[in-house]
């Protein structure tokens, strides 16, 4: 075969060019450290990195989520905190009314306190997040939730019973807020009478008071009748008084439900001392025969904050005493103890989210990491073997060329 001069040197300088697009293609993988430079290259693994590029972006994102949500429960749990000091200590004081020796002026400084608490915990169940919004409002996280009624002297919730969430992985999605009327709203006032002197129909007069609270629960829970279809009477009560046999005998008493006899009859001796019934206390006056009806109160709720307004209007009243007094205070406590309840339960709640949210994050952290390294192992290049790579073709390049430069020296006087 005839080999001219410029076949030799195009044969050359092709080598050359190809060593050096050897060169050129080995430094850019290095520089970029990716495998493949065009898609063209490895088409499915390219395709199977970008999907694992896309689950590492969202994985950022949910991140970020995370970041933001542990900031609001963060928030959201030392308010609570601070709502919980608050009431125990505001039940503190209502105990502390309890006593005896205190004169009016001691009572009324009292008040003055619980008046600065229920000012305190209406600015902390009215705070806000890092971003304005109201923490307790529900949905309406742009209306104030608690706001005072100068119609009803009392404390009214505007906001809803909405919770927002914020999805922090794949299928999972936390509670970012609670609403304040789950957590206040739904705090159970004192079970009670409904009247302390007796109803409207009574031919006697008296009073009842709750003596035993725990006793009384037990019986209004055991004997409400909730039934809206119920007789209007269906939770009235009877003591039905009658005259002795004789002058000397002493006045009889029985206590009928809604003019039924109970089952076992309830009846006795009326002398001066209180009858009891049930964790009540029943003083009857008046001569017999006769009788005086009272009635169970309907279980309702109570806030925290109207709890309060009751407490100060009774303490600044000036004109209760003994069991009227009492009553005042015993409703306090009761719902203080309650909606200390209530704010505990939204704290445990509270505190099983944020656990579940630092299992979430150490999950998606550990997601991450498989995902940039399947990625990498799809289509980033491994260093050690890239340079390796650089170096056989810049060597590859210098021997073509080397070899082209004795090439271009060679002449027929070479050879003689």
């Amino acid at each position: 075969m005839r080999l001219s001069n410029n076949l030799m040197y195009q044969n050359s300088i092709n080598k050359i060019l190809q060593n050096q697009n050897g060169v050129a293609s080995a430094q850019q993988r290095v520089n970029t450290g990716q495998k493949y430079l065009a898609t063209s290259e490895a088409p499915a693994a390219i395709s199977q990195a970008m999907l694992y590029e896309n689950k590492i972006q969202t994985n950022e994102q949910y991140t970020k989520n995370i970041n933001q949500l542990n900031a609001r429960l963060t928030t959201e749990e030392s308010v609570l905190q601070s709502i919980n000091d608050n009431i125990q200590a505001a039940k503190d004081i209502t105990l502390q009314a309890g006593n005896g020796a205190y004169t009016q002026d001691d009572i009324k400084a009292l008040a003055v306190e619980l008046s600065e608490i229920q000012q305190t915990l209406a600015d902390l169940m009215n705070s806000r997040s890092e971003d304005g919004k109201y923490i307790f409002s529900g949905y309406q996280d742009s209306i104030q939730p608690f706001q005072f009624d100068a119609a009803s002297g009392s404390y009214l919730y505007k906001g809803d019973q909405g919770q927002h969430k914020v999805t922090i992985a794949e299928g999972v999605s936390i509670k970012s807020s609670d609403n304040g009327y789950d957590i206040f709203e739904k705090t159970n006032a004192r079970l009670n009478v409904a009247s302390n002197t007796g109803d409207a129909s009574s031919t006697l007069a008296g009073s009842v008071y709750v003596d035993k609270q725990g006793v009384f629960d037990q019986f209004h829970k055991a004997n409400y009748n909730a039934d809206p279809t119920a007789a209007a009477t269906a939770n009235t009560f009877n003591v039905v008084v009658t005259a002795g046999a004789n002058p000397s005998d002493p006045d009889q008493y029985e206590i009928l439900r809604d003019g039924v006899a109970q089952v076992p009859p309830v009846s006795g001796n009326v002398t001066d001392e209180p009858i009891e019934f049930a964790g009540m206390k029943i003083q009857l006056s008046g001569t017999a025969p006769g009788q005086l009806d009272f009635s169970l109160e309907p279980p309702h709720k109570e806030n925290v904050l109207n709890t309060l307004q009751g407490l100060i209007s009774g303490l600044n009243s000036g004109n209760l005493n003994g069991d009227d007094f009492q009553q005042v205070l015993n409703d306090g406590v009761v719902q203080l103890q309650n909606a200390t309840e209530q704010v505990l339960f939204s704290q445990a709640s509270l505190g099983g989210r944020m656990n579940a949210l630092e299992r979430v994050s150490d999950s998606n952290a550990a997601l991450d990491v498989e995902h940039k390294s399947n990625k990498a192992n799809l289509v980033e290049i491994d260093m050690a073997e890239a340079i390796s790579e650089l170096t056989k073709q810049e060597t590859a390049l210098q021997a073509s060329q080397a070899t082209f430069g004795r090439l271009a020296k060679l002449s027929l006087f070479d050879y003689l």
